[in-house]
């Protein structure tokens, strides 16, 4: 029985800098072992790091519209059809979109090894902001093969 929300949804509460509940989740998702306080040092150094090489651009701004330009609008779903499985593209709803880029910037800015993970993060966000890096070739991935099973959307029901 799948649940469309989970309770977390509904007591999310918008952090205390910015206000905003998407900035609120990112924190959630960065955390490790409930060391909420470690995962909003790193979030919010990296958003001053952003503040202080991009002056003429918000941070929150920066950060949301890189997580807006890493949603992906289809995806394949691993679909079994009479003994074969398929790789089946699907669109992707709005809570999964969100949640698949915030999953993608996190574990672009982890892959990189050797400087703390304010700076990658930081960096992550910025080349999200302009369309590059890791996170966006990742989304990119996604949707050409969502688009080169397209012959198999027909066994999405």
């Amino acid at each position: 029985m799948a649940r469309k929300r989970t309770a977390s949804a509904d007591n999310l509460k918008p952090d205390a800098r910015y206000n905003s509940k998407l900035a609120s989740k990112f924190i959630n998702c960065l955390m490790w072992q409930g060391k909420k306080a470690t995962a909003m040092r790193i979030f919010y150094g990296a958003l001053d790091q952003i503040k202080k090489r991009m002056p003429d651009a918000s941070p929150i701004e920066v950060f949301t519209q890189a997580v807006e330009h890493v949603k992906p609008s289809v995806e394949v779903r691993s679909k079994r059809v009479g003994g074969a499985t398929y790789q089946v593209p699907m669109q992707v709803n709005k809570t999964r979109q969100q949640s698949l880029s915030i999953r993608w910037i996190i574990g672009a800015a982890r892959s990189k090894a050797g400087r703390p993970m304010l700076l990658r993060l930081a960096d992550e966000l910025m080349a999200a902001y302009r369309r590059e890096g890791e996170a966006m070739t990742k989304r990119e991935n996604t949707i050409k093969m969502a688009e080169s099973n397209k012959a198999f959307a027909h066994f999405a029901w």
